[in-house]
């Protein structure tokens, strides 16, 4: 009777895990497995949690790293990550001490501030070096007028 239980564990944990898709229960699907197929050859209950436990913590620990990062490397990046690195230019000056900057970075207006707490011009051209917020953190890479100047 003890394998009618450790099969519901698996069934219910596989369908846990096929809801949130979070790798977060697979592993004890894993576990309640091996020890319904221990019950199935007649080990005594205390195996049966014993082997749920090593085998679900062991897939946990060997699995889940390589896992993680299998899934990780499909990530597509936000709207705003993919901004690290590029070029914008200045729309209103950027001045931290006013709380005022804005730069047009890849045709969208951002809020900005600088990154060293340096006033950037109009027009001139700023990295965006990392997102606080909603805010853009720049570097000025070249200054640039309006004429070209």
């Amino acid at each position: 009777m003890d394998g009618v239980y450790w099969l519901i564990i698996v069934i219910v944990m596989a369908v846990i895990e096929i809801i949130t898709l979070g790798l977060t229960t697979i592993w004890f699907a894993g576990g309640a497995l091996v020890a319904f197929i221990a019950s199935l050859l007649g080990a005594d209950l205390a195996v049966q949690i014993i082997l749920f436990i090593v085998v679900s913590v062991a897939l946990m620990a060997l699995t889940r790293p390589l896992a993680v990062n299998y899934l990780k490397r499909d990530r597509v990046k936000t709207n705003a990550e993919s901004l690290i690195g590029k070029l914008g230019v200045v729309k209103e000056k950027v001045d931290n001490l006013n709380a005022q900057g804005i730069v047009s970075v890849e045709g969208q207006e951002w809020t900005a501030r600088a990154i060293d707490d340096e006033m950037i011009p109009l027009y001139a051209v700023v990295e965006v070096v990392e997102i606080r917020g909603v805010k853009l953190m720049v570097r000025e890479k070249v200054r640039k007028t309006p004429l070209g100047k």
